[in-house]
């Protein structure tokens, strides 16, 4: 179905509008990113949590996403694509305002499961509406679609470092700027028509798409590199400002240097897409966001962060939209299935496996980098302080500095002459920072940051690898298509018109 064909079908349809409301509504998924990247720090010694901790919050915002996704994608006509959108919209506000009323890990938790929800119904609902809006043109709109999820991450990125540079440290405020993007998208779609998706207009029923789905071999292979595209983008994201931070870069600066590389070069998709085949582009993103990664791990200094980080972002920023462009041209028949499959395997496996993966090595190598004697010295300064400060407090802040006394005698009796106990050392050191402002926090700082530093680029260096089987499925996928003429865009009008000439042609 041509463009012009879908316009004059829907003459009630607004498409630039909806178009802008779907990019608003992907500002506001993303801004969540760049914002829970930008207090992770923040949250970790308020609530004394593990990096651990951190990556089951960071997964939970996955894990919302890929519910959404693989819940309403399927059914998303059925559903209608406008209550998705106030479903959204309902998710993104309440999602904020429980993370910014938390008092613990598990409120925290499920404010993160509830925005992700919200990130993971636009995603089901977007994908496939701007692929019906522009049917001739699917692979570049969702790149330019896509240009607002780094641009998003830069919005919300700028805007955190600006509000640090004021002095304003409040992670309350941070997620606060969720709603504003959230707010203006409700108002974009509000009262407007949407039109059903490319799928149905064209007369394929649910059975026929279940099938072109899950039957097409080319869909499982795409779905399997999802898994390694998706982690190898958003999980480093997720973890670059706190770990660069502690190394004494500004990690936070770093990343919106990255999502706003990202932005630009997905906005001149175009050209790109024209002068290199879709199944190339993610051959040439699998080498170049491998070895970005890998070079990331050995930053130590500003300078080398900045070119690492530029290598990788060049290698990311078209992974997301190009394979769920390549899904849309290859496999029409599979609508919104398809692509809900695509996102939600993505997101899935990032926020189930990869993030908590990757907080779990952090923790161990971070433990390992931990000086036996100087961490037990600065233990021992920690408990003379803590115990001359406690009867200076009153109510709740005396509870908190006993818990911190207590976590810091039992690392001590578990102490031996060359080894601490782990994880609880490192937390130990974090309830201590929360606690006092004395002295000793600068020494717990000098040696907490370079163990935290080091124990993040060690996974950023165990993640890098799995680049090379992206390099083997997309070079095999490259050469075929040189072997069969070129990349091939298949459209549903033809597969159906192939189909009714088969009998004949028996």
């Amino acid at each position: 179905m041509s463009q012009s064909a879908v316009a004059s079908s829907n003459p009630g349809v607004n498409p630039g509008r909806l178009f802008l409301g779907s990019c608003l509504a992907l500002i506001a998924t993303s801004v969540t990113f760049a914002v829970l990247g930008d207090i992770v720090g923040s949250l970790k010694s308020q609530f004394v949590l593990t990096n651990g901790d951190l990556g089951w919050i960071g997964g939970a915002s996955f894990w919302g996403f890929t519910v959404a996704t693989f819940l309403l994608g399927p059914f998303c006509d059925a559903l209608g694509m406008k209550k998705l959108i106030a479903f959204a919209f309902v998710c993104h506000a309440a999602g904020a305002l429980m993370m910014i009323t938390a008092t613990g890990f598990w409120t925290l938790f499920f404010g993160a499961l509830i925005i992700a929800m919200g990130n993971g119904t636009v995603e089901a609902v977007c994908n496939p509406l701007v692929a019906t809006l522009y049917p001739t043109r699917k692979t570049v709109k969702l790149n330019q679609f896509h240009v607002w999820f780094p641009g998003g991450i830069v919005i919300g990125g700028l805007i955190c470092t600006g509000l640090t540079k004021m002095g304003i440290d409040s992670w309350q405020l941070r997620l606060g700027l969720i709603l504003i993007p959230t707010v203006i998208y409700g108002f974009l779609f509000f009262g407007q028509q949407i039109p059903a998706t490319e799928r149905v207009q064209s007369g394929v029923s649910f059975g026929e798409m279940f099938q072109a789905t899950f039957l097409r071999p080319l869909f499982l292979i795409l779905v399997f590199c999802m898994m390694i595209t998706a982690s190898l983008e958003l999980a480093p994201n997720r973890w670059i400002p706190d770990i660069l931070k502690a190394g004494g870069i500004d990690g936070t600066l770093i990343l919106v240097w990255i999502t706003g590389l990202m932005a630009v070069l997905r906005f001149f998709a175009g050209p790109v897409v024209h002068r290199i085949s879709p199944t190339g582009i993610l051959l040439v993103s699998a080498v170049l966001s491998g070895v970005g990664l890998l070079w990331l791990s050995y930053a130590q200094s500003g300078q080398v962060a900045l070119l690492a980080a530029t290598v990788f972002a060049l290698g990311v920023c078209y992974f997301w939209p190009t394979m769920l462009g390549v899904v849309s041209e290859r496999v029409p028949k599979g609508g919104s299935l398809a692509l809900g499959v695509m996102g939600g395997v993505g997101m899935l496996i990032t926020g189930v496996i990869t993030l908590p993966l990757i907080g779990k090595i952090a923790d161990g190598y971070l433990h390992q980098e931990l000086p036996v004697v100087e961490t037990k010295a600065v233990l021992q300064k920690s408990l003379i302080v803590l115990n001359e400060e406690k009867p200076k407090a009153k109510g709740k802040q005396s509870t908190d500095i006993q818990s911190a006394i207590t976590s810091v005698e039992n690392v001590l009796a578990k102490a031996t002459a060359t080894s601490l106990p782990e994880p609880d050392t490192a937390l130990a050191l974090l309830a201590v920072k929360k606690e006092t402002k004395a002295p000793v926090v600068a020494e717990i700082d000098k040696i907490l940051n370079p163990a935290n530093n080091y124990g993040g680029r060690m996974a950023f260096r165990w993640l890098a690898p799995f680049a090379i089987l992206l390099i083997i499925v997309f070079g095999s996928l490259w050469a075929r298509d040189l072997a069969a003429g070129g990349y091939r865009v298949e459209h549903i009008d033809d597969e159906m018109a192939n189909a009714r000439r088969a009998p004949a042609n028996a």
